[in-house]
């Protein structure tokens, strides 16, 4: 008699778990969107101020369809995206050197503390100074608020790997440079990935506030003269679509995160 496959339980538990989340998060994000539709409209908080969230979708379908909304979003992902690829390429070998080598961390955790500790938009007026109105002084702030969270995450990544790992392998002949890309990289992997997520939402926070100085195209650019023109809705529509910009950077980078943590083990 032929064998009846069945499906295991844990698998079933699984899926159900996964859908109740799912249900849960959505069913709260709903109730944001009721409460945010009838509060305006019960006169609860003047419309003028905090229109509908149904004529702020339809205010961003209208951006949508004719163009402006896809070009000042292109416009902002070019920035946001070149200066949080450049602050990964440096922050992360940096950290590595700096965590893994006690040299390199002597000499440039003072020169650290001193940077990390200024915040990244009290600095915008330096660098529109030094740089300009333009894409460069705009990128330049990405990076360096995004360069910090990655930095000292990977430093701290390296310096808490387990001790017994490490003389394990040094106990079975393993060179340094085997203990390091061997031992300490892949356990390294979940906190940098910590500091790269940081980055990321931090890149969208900083981008804003500079599109909102000079910048002719980007959704900062696009929420400013919205309110300097008294366009609320458009306003909103922008701010919504920074907000499904940064859970999008999210999900891509918990993606890459889930992979990577494959290849760790």
């Amino acid at each position: 008699m032929a064998d009846v496959l069945t499906p295991s339980r844990p698998a079933t538990r699984t899926s159900s778990a996964r859908l109740g989340r799912a249900a849960r998060s959505s069913a709260a994000i709903l109730a944001f969107l009721v409460v945010w539709e009838l509060v305006p409209r019960l006169g609860l908080v003047d419309s003028i101020f905090l229109p509908p969230v149904s004529r702020v979708a339809a205010t961003w379908v209208e951006l949508a369809l004719d163009g402006q909304l896809w070009e000042n979003l292109g416009a902002s992902l070019a920035r946001a995206l070149s200066g949080f690829a450049i602050a990964v390429l440096v922050a992360v070998p940096l950290g590595l050197v700096i965590g893994w080598y006690r040299t390199a961390d002597e000499l440039l955790t003072p020169l650290l503390e001193v940077f990390r500790n200024t915040a990244a938009l009290a600095l915008l007026p330096v660098f529109v100074l030094l740089l300009g109105l333009g894409e460069t002084s705009k990128i330049s702030l990405i990076v360096f608020a995004c360069v910090w969270p990655i930095l000292l995450n990977t430093i701290s990544a390296v310096r808490t790997v387990d001790p017994l790992l490490i003389k394990s392998a040094r106990s079975l002949g393993f060179g340094s440079a085997a203990v390091f890309g061997k031992i300490v990289l892949p356990a390294s992997v979940p906190a940098v990935f910590t500091g790269i997520r940081l980055a990321a939402a931090g890149s969208i926070l900083v981008l804003v506030a500079a599109e909102m100085v000079g910048a002719k195209a980007g959704l900062g650019y696009l929420i400013n003269a919205a309110q300097y023109n008294f366009e609320v809705p458009r306003m909103y529509a922008g701010i919504v679509t920074i907000s499904l910009l940064g859970i999008a950077f999210n999900h891509a980078l918990t993606t890459v995160e889930r992979h990577l943590s494959r290849w760790r083990s």
